[in-house]
């Protein structure tokens, strides 16, 4: 990765974890059209999940409804995610690469 593209990927994850610090504060406490459109088609949600959230509706749950759990477990959410896109990426580099190893012979 040369010089440039680094550059690129630092201020890409800085916006993401700004975004992640500032998106508590900035969102509404109205639910979206998503969450009302699910409430009125279905009126009688399953009871019990499947699998327990590590991170229900975005906050800790040590840290109760304060803002600053939001923030935390947004960017503990935004690293993961990131760290996920960044494995995947390794894999698909090194097929990429052994694919052209074996193809040159």
């Amino acid at each position: 990765m040369n010089a440039r593209d680094k550059k690129f990927m630092t201020a890409g994850i800085i916006i993401a974890l700004i975004i992640a610090v500032l998106a508590p504060f900035l969102a509404s406490p109205n639910p979206d059209g998503l969450e009302s459109t699910a409430e009125k088609v279905m009126p009688n949600p399953e009871t019990e999940p499947v699998l327990e959230s590590p991170l229900p509706d975005y906050t800790l749950p040590a840290l109760g409804d304060s803002p600053f759990g939001g923030v935390v477990s947004m960017v503990i959410g935004t690293i993961l995610v990131l760290a996920i896109a960044y494995g995947v990426g390794a894999v698909f580099r090194g097929r990429e690469a052994a694919g052209e190893e074996g193809g040159e012979e």
